[in-house]
């Protein structure tokens, strides 16, 4: 049986949806913490794979290290890598640094553009990121970053169907207006860590739960989260001789078994 398609979004869905939440975490704003372009740039390629805490707590002695583009593309590989080791995939984060660091001085001065265009072939600059930077450092919209919480928020939403990150980014460009293109991607990422989290999503309180279009809210709101369903078309798990890992459980199975062995050789030694 098949399950009904999600109805299709549109601009007026999700203006609703962006002015609740809007009243809702008024507060949303990006949570890395920077006082330059440059340095929400760095903050934001050590964010990769890591939480905005850990990285917060790492860019002090960072920037203290290397405040700006010329002192970082300068840096000692291993020691850059010590300082952003607890940031995960230390090595090729500090190769990403160092090589964006270096692009800054060789294309831009030192300083870092502001376009999409001049932002993306710099090493360690995705989409994503270049998003990032121009709309909270210099409040360009140029797109919708897209991260895991954008992804997981926005399809249980019904805002968009995908977890293609560029398929996602397009679904939301069309349909909220340019100048709240940067204030999405914080209001869907507040709400994915406040309330809409991945493992426990607090259905039962969310301000969207009317207009949301996610058919497990029902059971998160009443606390009996849905049963995870095997594919179809999942292979079975192969079978395990529990002997074989249980080797007490073994020799407990086997113990009825010797029993009756040793009963039987008793009675033959009495004829």
């Amino acid at each position: 049986m098949r399950r009904s398609k999600k109805p299709r979004p549109d601009a007026a869905f999700a203006a609703r949806i962006l002015d609740v939440l809007e009243a809702t975490h008024p507060e949303a704003r990006c949570a890395l913490h920077y006082r330059s372009a440059f340095e929400l740039a760095v903050a934001t390629i050590l964010s990769a794979q890591c939480t905005d805490e850990r990285v917060n707590l790492v860019t002090p002695r960072l920037f203290a290290r290397y405040p700006d583009a010329v002192a970082l593309a300068s840096a000692d590989t291993a020691e850059l890598e010590d300082i952003v080791r607890s940031t995960g995939f230390f090595r090729a984060k500090a190769r990403s640094l160092i090589g964006f660091a270096k692009g800054l001085v060789d294309r831009h001065g030192g300083a870092v553009p502001k376009t999409m265009a001049e932002l993306v072939p710099l090493p360690g600059i995705g989409r994503k990121t270049a998003n990032v930077v121009l709309g909270h450092a210099f409040d360009v919209n140029e797109g919708v970053a897209v991260d895991t919480h954008v992804l997981r928020v926005g399809n249980r939403l019904g805002l968009v169907e995908g977890d293609e990150p560029g398929k996602v980014e397009a679904q939301l460009m069309a349909l909220v207006p340019r100048g709240r293109w940067t204030r999405t991607t914080d209001l869907l990422i507040f709400h994915g860590r406040k309330v809409c989290d991945a493992r426990r999503p607090a259905c039962g309180v969310c301000p969207l739960f009317a207009d949301c279009r996610w058919e497990s809210r029902q059971a998160w709101a009443l606390g009996r989260p849905p049963a995870v369903r095997r594919p179809e078309n999942a292979r079975p798990r192969a079978s395990r001789r529990r002997d074989a890992h249980r080797p007490g459980r073994a020799r407990a199975t086997r113990a009825p078994v010797r029993a009756a062995r040793a009963r039987q050789r008793a009675k033959r030694g009495t004829k």
